[in-house]
């Protein structure tokens, strides 16, 4: 039988790239967006908003996939308004496709909010959850968006009877224009900015993560985790962590970035220096490097996100995960973090992102 996917945020770095591996895999393969990609051939577009249940409906009416990827959420200002939009998204989506009875299998796109809470849990009330993070850790008791996401997938699995997989990664490290939680694509944006004005390239975390452990997700493992659990009958109805395989201490991979770009770095030195503070002043710099160097944007604020790196690289803990689970079960897909960056660097370079 014809496998036919649903990417929902097929915009984003996790939805793009899940796209084209399902594409060079042989899926037929549709992308969801409010505003649909364009630029990734084969990839057949769809326009809907997730919000809008009648607009959504007609959007898919010509459409029944056996398999649907949910990669995107929406930030809003609080948790309970994210928990009720974010679960709005997958729950709408479900039981608009419900009467297809075309789903077989569900894959959600989470990340390790679901280990860690929101920042005040560990940051104020110092409950620091035990590392690396196992999936079989439990739920914590703070309200999460990502555990009414799974709620929604549950539900309607049990209705609907299909197989389902929970995919948790830690920073998605990958290529994609104009994404809400890009830390690759703003280190590039930072490290440029410091080559073209002489300004040293200085780390904007915590102790904690300047000299502990850490991992990230390439978004090329994820979209391979992705498919394998979908089509793997020992990963169904599973969550798994997700994770390039290696780890790595920031205080080496700051450096290692400082040479790819040459110019000079600086650690962590006493206290937390945010990006956000740091590039606060720097939109018309941006505009004048991108005029002088022919890039494609020159708006500041679309191609980076200062405040999810800060958030990332301030947690006052180190951040690793487990990836036992998913490779007993035959995932043994492995990526080098250094090479995660670089190629998305040079990636950057070549889609005239970056001088």
């Amino acid at each position: 039988m014809e496998n036919i996917a649903l990417v929902v945020g097929a915009t984003g770095i996790t939805g793009s790239n899940l796209a084209q591996e399902l594409i060079s895999e042989g899926w037929t393969t549709y992308g969801l967006a409010r505003n649909p990609n364009s630029n990734i051939e084969g990839l057949i577009p769809v326009k809907a908003d997730l919000l809008d249940v009648e607009n959504l409906t007609e959007a898919l009416q010509n459409i029944s996939p056996t398999h649907l990827f949910f990669t995107t959420w929406m930030r809003n200002d609080t948790e309970e308004e994210n928990i009720k939009i974010n679960s709005a998204l997958v729950r709408n989506l479900l039981n608009v496709l419900s009467p297809k009875k075309s789903i077989q299998h569900v894959a959600l796109v989470t990340g390790l909010k679901h280990y860690l809470g929101p920042f005040e849990a560990y940051a104020k009330a110092g409950s620091l959850p035990e590392t690396p993070l196992r999936e079989e850790q439990p739920r914590l008791k703070y309200p999460n968006f990502y555990y009414a996401q799974e709620d929604a997938v549950y539900e309607a699995a049990e209705r609907d009877n299909f197989t389902w997989s929970i995919h948790r990664p830690h920073t998605v490290i990958g290529y994609a224009v104009g994404n809400l939680m890009n830390m690759g694509t703003t280190l590039a944006i930072y490290a440029s900015i410091c080559k073209e004005t002489g300004r040293k390239f200085i780390f904007p975390g915590s102790s904690a993560q300047w000299n502990g452990l850490s991992d990230v997700t390439d978004a090329r493992v994820l979209a391979k985790q992705l498919i394998w659990a979908s089509t793997t009958e020992a990963a169904k109805n599973q969550a798994f962590n997700i994770a390039n395989g290696d780890v790595f201490r920031w205080k080496w991979l700051w450096e290692k970035m400082a040479d790819y770009f040459q110019i000079e770095f600086e650690g962590f030195e006493n206290e937390i220096r945010p990006l956000e503070k740091e590039l606060q002043n720097d939109h018309t710099l941006w505009e004048e490097i991108a005029e002088k160097y022919d890039l494609k944007e020159n708006n500041l604020s679309k191609i980076s996100s200062a405040w999810h790196t800060d958030l990332d690289l301030g947690r006052p803990i180190e951040v690793m995960t487990d990836m036992a689970k998913s490779r007993k079960l035959g995932f043994t897909t492995f990526q080098s973090t250094l090479d995660s960056f670089t190629d998305l660097f040079e990636k950057l370079k070549k889609e005239k992102l970056i001088p």
